[in-house]
């Protein structure tokens, strides 16, 4: 006898021709294949800084001040003689830990609470989403801006007000989604045949509801990482003397008009590769997890 307890569940694609089918999709946008190996490049920099940077991050050298690009130091030096290809890897480690963990944090909070909001409608829709649209009220890097000056501008902080501000998006769409698929015949199914409504979320729903969720989570990475680099760039980041891309820029930005170029380009190159590089690869799941899209490239 057939177990009419759930809907049948279609076979899963074997992974070989998964990842066969993500490679053709690499060989169709080398774009998108060079943004991973920059991040994944950047990423293991980050992890093994210690053995691959050639200096000391904070390392002064007052005889070596201000030397442009050279066989000694590749990207140049500051005006402490600090070299700048040690201290991008290192900052490397802040920005990447603030992208990755800031938007963790929001998808899991802002999923957590959307899916609450979209299962159960009513009043708790209600209040959620009145709650949601008092934060969304304030322009997200204003509201960044708010959080670190009152917490302070610590690496944990600058953390938490990047993913507070990112919570309202995650929030929306995965209560939207849930909204659409809620309603769906399985999810119909699922129902009368008396699963309980945390099976139905988390079994029937939720799965259903991630692509979208995953593009958005790539692509909201390059905005924690732009966010950061701007509240540095401002002096709300983190602050020097630990090595961060946006603060770089702005130490380098002072000596634009004295000619030395290295100092704000090569940190200012580090943000806008990693945001690209976030914004590609997210605009190339989008592709490959939407099913109306796969004949498209």
């Amino acid at each position: 006898m057939t177990d009419v307890t759930r809907p049948p569940i279609a076979p899963l694609a074997p992974t070989s021709a998964t990842l066969r089918l993500v490679w053709r999709r690499l060989q169709r946008n080398w774009l998108s294949a060079i943004a991973l190996g920059l991040i994944v490049m950047m990423m293991l920099a980050a992890a093994f800084a210690g053995w691959i940077a050639p200096y000391e991050p904070d390392a002064t050298d007052a005889a070596a001040t201000l030397q442009v690009p050279s066989l000694h130091h590749w990207l140049g030096t500051d005006i402490y003689g600090r070299d700048l290809l040690s201290r991008i890897i290192y900052a490397a480690r802040v920005d990447l830990t603030v992208a990755f963990g800031a938007t963790a944090m929001a998808l899991v909070i802002g999923c957590a609470i959307g899916a609450v909001a979209g299962l159960y409608r009513g009043i708790v829709d209600l209040i959620i989403m009145r709650c949601v649209d008092s934060v969304m009220a304030f322009p997200a890097f204003i509201l960044a801006m708010a959080i670190t000056a009152a917490l302070g501008n610590s690496v944990g902080n600058v953390l938490l007000a990047i993913s507070l501000t990112q919570i309202p998006n995650y929030l929306r769409l995965i209560r939207g989604e849930i909204f659409r698929i809620r309603e769906m015949e399985y999810a119909d199914a699922a129902r009368v045949v008396g699963n309980p409504a945390w099976r139905i979320m988390f079994i029937h729903l939720l799965p259903n509801a991630l692509p979208p969720i995953i593009v958005q989570a790539t692509l909201a990475m390059g905005y924690a990482l732009l966010t950061m680099a701007a509240l540095s760039f401002i002096g709300l980041g983190i602050q020097p003397p630990q090595s961060e891309w946006g603060s770089m820029t702005a130490e380098g930005a002072q000596f634009i008009v004295t000619g030395e170029w290295w100092l704000f380009l090569f940190p200012g190159l580090a943000i806008v590769l990693m945001v690209l590089s976030f914004n590609l690869i997210g605009d190339s799941l989008r592709d490959f997890l939407d099913p109306r899209m796969r004949g498209v490239r």
